[in-house]
């Protein structure tokens, strides 16, 4: 028996009380327990997938590190990336997370929020982008393709083909390759704040 299992501890009841974001995942990906602390920061999402509260260009990644706790190619996994808030803000975070098993079998993820501050320099690179396009633009700078950008957005491809048009007018480019180069340049023009630990 573990010392911990020995002290017959609520643990549960523990990690409600802290102040650091914490979750839990099913082996499904969906979230099924959420503390306080988290809760203020993306809303109650329970029943939802984990990818939901993900920013769009993170999607992909986060099943990536999420499946190699799943399959038990790890037991841990620490990460950076960016969740959506409860009010629509991009916030900038790092996961660090285990993945819990049950009989020697793999029953889900436990992972907190050490630190995370609101994402800043990444407001839309030209005032007459809208934030749509600003998203667009955001998944082209991590190379996504048309089709991609519309899986991740749940968009048509022909919405995203005109997001993409009328971001290329506003920012007074002529190609995907050019509106990155820009939007990269008034990224790096723009202070970023530093993370804020809650620990």
């Amino acid at each position: 028996m573990s010392r911990l299992k020995a002290l017959d501890a609520d643990v549960e009841s523990a990690l409600e009380g802290i102040n650091v974001p914490s979750y839990v995942l099913d082996a499904t990906g969906i979230i099924r327990w959420l503390n306080p602390a988290a809760q203020r920061l993306v809303g109650d999402c329970r029943g939802r997938q984990f990818t939901s509260v993900l920013a769009p260009e993170d999607r992909r990644r986060g099943r990536e590190i999420f499946a190699q706790k799943v399959v038990g190619t790890k037991v841990a996994t620490d990460a950076t990336g960016v969740i959506i808030g409860l009010d629509g803000e991009r916030l900038d975070c790092e996961v660090s997370a285990v993945r819990l098993t049950r009989g020697g079998h793999v029953v889900g993820v436990f992972g907190q929020l050490p630190q995370w501050s609101l994402e800043t320099g990444k407001e839309p690179p030209h005032p007459h982008l809208t934030p749509r396009q600003a998203e667009v633009l955001r998944l082209l700078e991590h190379g996504r393709s048309t089709a991609q950008i519309a899986g991740d957005l749940h968009l048509s491809q022909e919405t995203v083909r005109n997001h993409v048009r009328h971001l290329l007018r506003a920012l007074g480019v002529n190609s995907r390759l050019e509106a990155v180069a820009v939007a990269r340049r008034l990224h790096a023009e723009q202070p970023r704040a530093r993370p804020v630990s809650v620990s």
